[in-house]
């Protein structure tokens, strides 16, 4: 079985964000494999040792270097990595886009039976990659699966939904987003990382991508002040709602 992994880096969640100018001070960010992303190698490693013969491709689109990000991805279990570098990457429709080409270029006889990518980022929050990546490629998309079962024929795997657990099957190629709770990500030791280190990094440079759908025009710091007011009873707090504008007139 041939499976692509898509990721991206994020920054730390411990990391001191500061805006300076309209913009978000990336110099003081700390930079880590987006985690839903971790759940998606693990998976595609775990894949690969049930199923004899299969190969794992990690690819990040980027602006910068995202080796670090791709050799941990190695570290994991990984068998080749791919650093698609773009001049630039402002939406989920570019990264979407250079992705794709990528996986083209890369599986020009024929695209990967799975392609696995994560929920969604945890700086953009919008999960919104995977779908397009399937549309791109003209295959089919399910996600974010808790549970994946493959064989050599189809997949089987379990999604999380409003009224239950929904288990189905689809047949390969396929596009598959990883939820929380999918499997445990396994930790790397020096073994994994000094191993990592020999395998090649390739780099693919990306010709320009379409137009951004999505224009960021500047970032404000939400403010820590807080303007607490207590009110007595019922009435007051409706009063203090409708003056706030939290309430339309004629509701109250």
């Amino acid at each position: 079985m041939r499976i692509v992994v898509c990721i991206c880096q994020v920054p730390d969640i411990a990391s001191v964000v500061t805006v300076v100018d309209g913009r978000i001070d990336l110099s003081r960010l700390s930079w880590v494999m987006n985690p839903y992303d971790e759940y998606a190698v693990e998976e595609a490693v775990r894949l690969k040792e049930l199923l004899p013969g299969s190969e794992v491709t990690v690819m990040t689109a980027t602006e910068e270097s995202g080796r670090d990000l791709l050799r941990k991805a190695l570290a994991m279990g990984a068998d080749r990595a791919f650093e698609l570098l773009s001049s630039s990457l402002e939406d989920s429709f570019q990264i979407a886009s250079v992705l794709s080409g990528a996986i083209r270029e890369r599986y020009a006889d024929a695209l990967p039976d799975l392609v696995l990518c994560g929920r969604e980022s945890f700086d953009h929050q919008n999960a919104a990659v995977p779908a397009m990546l399937a549309g791109m490629l003209g295959i089919a998309f399910t996600g974010p699966v808790t549970a994946i079962s493959a064989s050599g024929e189809i997949v089987e795997f379990e999604r999380e939904t409003e009224s239950g657990i929904e288990c189905l099957q689809a047949a390969y190629p396929l596009v598959v987003s990883a939820e929380k709770g999918l499997n445990i990500p396994r930790k790397t030791g020096i073994r994994q990382v000094m191993e990592a280190r020999k395998k090649p990094i390739e780099t693919i440079s990306v010709s320009q991508p379409p137009a951004s759908l999505l224009r960021l025009q500047g970032v404000v710091p939400v403010s820590a002040e807080k303007n607490c007011r207590f009110a007595i009873n019922a009435r007051e707090l409706a009063g203090l709602l409708l003056r706030d504008g939290c309430i339309p007139k004629g509701e109250e």
